[in-house]
């Protein structure tokens, strides 16, 4: 048998620049060794100076890599950090009028600094998660999740196990970061005030003292293997728009398509036979690059689906009498 204790102690007033969180956490948490500090982002921010008197806008704009999806005013983006939130996670909630607050800095490193106060302080070894709040692809509603860790097993990942059933697990990896920081914030509530949490039962999780593992960032995914970097509408647009930069196009569409899902993708646009050929392949680094060839009447009236199709699947083309070649686009 296993269980979970959440703790989420009241008692902590406002949180200003250059407040000391450790000193905090300790006035209201008894911590031990293999606990799990949790802190809200919030918090975080407002002790590294990170509220700004500014329009939310122009902190969303600020904090903005590339936007992912905007419906009306309500923009969903990917944040310098990695991180794919509405509004950059930028909030103006519970700060004074005409304030907002961005996230940390590095909140991974803001993660680090924690675990080596708390240590210092009582000696114990905690892992620390900085927490924040994000909706999520395909449900309603919102939960917390990690954006900063330090010391704490992020992924645990099952590849290689094997089931009850002597079945091999090959993807599983449940994201016990995330999950932890869900089950803090039942604990915290969004309006009770409560930026401080513990969670003990999962001794497992938490690393050695000096290790302090890849940190959240152990949990964002790649832009080569994000199958949703643009939203629906927003792909449309990339895809046709030819004045889209090359290194966003490359970041919202991934790594290059396979050359059957390009085949299919062709056959299902035009309407034409499509084949995919070794044999004419292209020549790179010394190996063959396999190419995908679509016979066409008259390429010439077809060149805006030709090159939307290229862009969103990452590869290039050219024409030669009705034969049209599509190659990898490789950086």
């Amino acid at each position: 048998m296993s269980s979970l204790e959440v703790h989420a102690p009241d008692g902590v007033g406002e949180v200003h620049v250059d407040a000391d969180l450790v000193a905090l956490a300790l006035s209201v948490l008894d911590l031990r060794d293999g606990d799990v500090l949790l802190v809200t982002s919030k918090v975080v921010a407002k002790a590294e100076g990170r509220q700004r008197e500014q329009a939310r806008d122009d902190a969303v704009a600020e904090e903005t890599v590339r936007v992912v999806a905007r419906r009306g005013p309500t923009r969903i983006v990917r944040t310098r950090h990695g991180l794919t939130l509405a509004a950059a996670g930028v909030d103006a909630s519970n700060v004074t009028a005409g304030s907002v607050v961005l996230l940390p800095l590095d909140p991974d490193a803001s993660a680090r600094r924690l675990r080596e106060g708390v240590r210092a302080a009582c000696g114990a070894n905690v892992a620390v998660v900085v927490t924040d709040t994000a909706g999520r692809a395909w449900r309603d509603g919102q939960t917390d999740i990690a954006v900063g860790a330090a010391g704490l097993r992020v992924l645990d990942d099952h590849a290689g196990r094997v089931d009850s059933y002597g079945n091999e697990l090959a993807v599983t990896a449940p994201a016990v970061a995330d999950e932890i920081a869900g089950a803090a914030e039942l604990a915290q509530g969004k309006l009770g005030a409560r930026p401080f949490a513990r969670l003990r039962g999962r001794a497992d999780l938490v690393l050695a003292v000096g290790d302090d593992g890849p940190g959240a960032a152990g949990v964002l995914r790649a832009p080569a293997r994000d199958m949703f970097g643009f939203g629906a509408r927003e792909a449309v647009v990339a895809a046709l728009a030819a004045g889209v930069e090359e290194s966003e196009l490359r970041d919202g569409f991934g790594a290059p398509s396979s050359p059957a899902d390009l085949a299919d993708a062709l056959a299902t646009v035009l309407a034409a036979p499509v084949l995919i050929d070794a044999e004419g392949a292209r020549e790179l680094d010394g190996a063959p690059v396999v190419q995908v060839v679509v016979h066409l009447d008259d390429p010439a009236l077809h060149v805006t689906a030709l090159d939307a199709l290229a862009r969103a699947f990452r590869w290039t083309w050219h024409a030669s009498g009705a034969e049209v070649r599509f190659s990898p686009d490789v950086p």
